[in-house]
């Protein structure tokens, strides 16, 4: 063989295992990530930290509130409030930590646990915000100014929740898809480019705190919505046209905050706090009928805030509220709880996300970030770090670019998690 040949041959071989070894990068750029898992395919991330914890690369201040950032481009988008009187969209520079521009609008109001709210959701072109008090928005991301404006509460009739308008809305082919949540409407569809109505659909319940999840059941996209109290119900919605496929009303929540958890083989779990605990659903079709099945309800587990994940077959989620404090628990699809960590660590009402093979699991009482490897066998912590000092981090978290962003009523941080 000619010494050259093989040489670059060689060369062209190391080069193609080092572009394998690369580590993957994705944006956020939604509520629960950009499956709506709240899982990334991000990889290439630190196994384990040292004693300070991952590299703090910027802090921003920020009002109070709950609202978890998006990601796209290198662009960190947050939904900030002001003195209960503004909302104010921020644009921040993923590496710099710089505020690119704002948009601030006026929606005074106050209730419980007052702050923001939701997640902003963004495409290539726009962002698309819900604030507390029911303003609906959609942003240029190049003009950096309102394309246009609603206001869910004043266009449907509806008295504000005790805790705002808690959403994030969620993107469909031409549409987005956002949860009045009203006497008359439970979600609704809007062109995303002028904000014109599509469709719009009603299950029974009350207003609760739930975004809606777009999934395929049974080969039909549809939208998967949870509602509230005695008479509250969980159903399917057709995207094509905002038909009710299917509903179960054998599961109730005082107060749904939980997104529903659509998994493999058409089956869907849900779960929440205030006594509901759990149900796992067989979603099934014989032609046009649809129709909900009921596996089982468990109250072995119930999470109060964050939807869980499911990594290899089983479920991991902070199963901890106002009424149980179970810690972060691990269960099997078919409702079997292999373990819990009670109050050590007790994760409170903090969120958990997954990459790279492990679970960023954030206490919401304490402000430690654990790294946990996910398995059936028992907690495994791979390492934590104390990252927040706060109190009520609940905030959903967002991972892009191998940047770990955290909040909590004060100011976000971001976290520098890649392996270098």
């Amino acid at each position: 063989m000619n010494c050259r040949f093989r040489r670059g041959g060689i060369v062209f071989l190391m080069l193609a295992v080092c572009v394998a070894c690369l580590p993957s990068f994705a944006d956020w750029p939604q509520f629960q990530g950009p499956n709506l898992n709240s899982s990334s395919p991000e990889t290439g991330l630190l196994r384990s930290w040292s004693a300070g914890g991952p590299r703090m690369a910027w802090k921003f201040p920020l009002g109070p509130g709950f609202a978890g950032p998006a990601v796209r481009d290198g662009e960190v988008y947050v939904l900030d409030r002001e003195d209960e009187a503004r909302d104010i969209l921020r644009c921040i520079d993923l590496t710099t930590g710089k505020e690119l521009w704002n948009y601030t609008y006026d929606a005074p109001g106050s209730v419980g646990f007052s702050g923001s709210r939701t997640t902003p959701t963004v495409t290539e072109t726009h962002v698309y915000t819900v604030g507390m008090m029911g303003d609906f928005y959609c942003f240029d991301r190049k003009t950096r100014r309102p394309v246009w404006h609603r206001n869910l509460l004043k266009d449907y009739g509806s008295g504000t929740p005790v805790w705002g308008v808690s959403q994030a809305p969620r993107l469909y082919r031409d549409w987005v898809l956002v949860a009045p949540q009203a006497a008359s409407v439970t979600v609704a569809t809007f062109e995303k480019a002028t904000g014109k109505p599509v469709w719009q659909a009603k299950l029974a319940g009350g207003v609760g705190y739930v975004s809606p999840v777009i999934t395929t059941l049974c080969g039909v996209d549809q939208a998967i919505m949870v509602t509230a109290g005695d008479e509250g119900t969980v159903g399917g919605v057709a995207m094509a046209d905002g038909k009710v496929l299917w509903t179960y009303g054998g599961w109730h929540c005082k107060i749904p905050i939980v997104s529903a958890t659509p998994l493999p083989e058409d089956r869907v779990f849900i779960t929440g706090e205030y006594g509901a605990g759990s149900a796992m659903l067989k979603i099934t079709r014989d032609g046009d009928a649809f129709q909900a099945e009921e596996l089982y309800k468990t109250d072995r587990c119930g999470s109060q805030i964050h939807q869980p994940l499911q990594i290899d077959g089983y479920l991991y989620m902070n199963s901890n509220g106002n009424r149980r404090a179970d810690g972060m628990t691990c269960m099997t699809l078919g409702g079997e709880r292999k373990w819990n960590t009670g109050r050590r660590p007790g994760f409170e009402r903090g969120n958990l996300i997954m990459a790279d093979g492990m679970i960023f699991n954030l206490d919401g009482k304490t402000g430690i970030l654990h790294l946990v490897e996910p398995s059936p066998e028992g907690y495994k912590e791979l390492a934590q770090a104390k990252v927040l000092d706060g109190k009520l981090m609940w905030s959903p978290m967002a991972l892009s670019d191998g940047m770990l962003l955290v909040r909590d009523q004060a100011v976000m941080k971001c976290l520098d998690v890649r392996n270098p």
